[in-house]
């Protein structure tokens, strides 16, 4: 598993609506001004995570997007393995390839240490993010969300 740009940029914008759920859903226009990427870049990242159900999108005025269950039930390789289709997901059919023999050694070392990466991914929650997040704005002397 790698961590892509656009895996990065997911990872960011799914912080930005979990570190202001209580203010309600939040635009692409937002996001985009608070990332600083495009727009069109911004909507594909959020078709795909609409996809795996873990942003919802809320229409008319006030709308917008915000996450779809908790952020403590959001891995980081949920959103990761949304966005990034070669990325390895722990399922079934991956714990059966383990067991098929592997084309060399250099392949299976590298099947393995991306599914231990997918697994450290997954023990980390948006709101173990959220409150790392906090943490640091208290270290560096800040009070509000950036």
């Amino acid at each position: 598993m790698r961590l892509s740009r656009k895996g990065r940029f997911a990872i960011t914008a799914m912080m930005n609506l979990a570190l202001n759920e209580k203010k309600g859903p939040m635009t692409l226009t937002q996001l985009t001004h608070d990332q600083g990427i495009s727009l069109s870049y911004l909507e594909q990242i959020f078709a795909r995570l609409r996809q795996e159900n873990l942003v919802s999108g809320v229409r008319g005025p006030g709308g917008g997007y915000c996450l779809s269950r908790p952020a403590k039930d959001i891995s980081i390789s949920d959103i990761v393995s949304a966005i990034d289709e070669s990325a390895p997901k722990r399922d079934a059919n991956t714990q059966a390839a383990l067991l098929l023999p592997e084309r060399s050694p250099i392949h299976s070392m590298w099947h393995d240490l991306s599914a231990d990466m997918h697994d450290f991914l997954g023990a980390i929650n948006l709101a173990d993010c959220v409150s790392r997040y906090h943490e640091k704005l208290q270290h560096f002397g800040r009070s509000e969300a950036a």
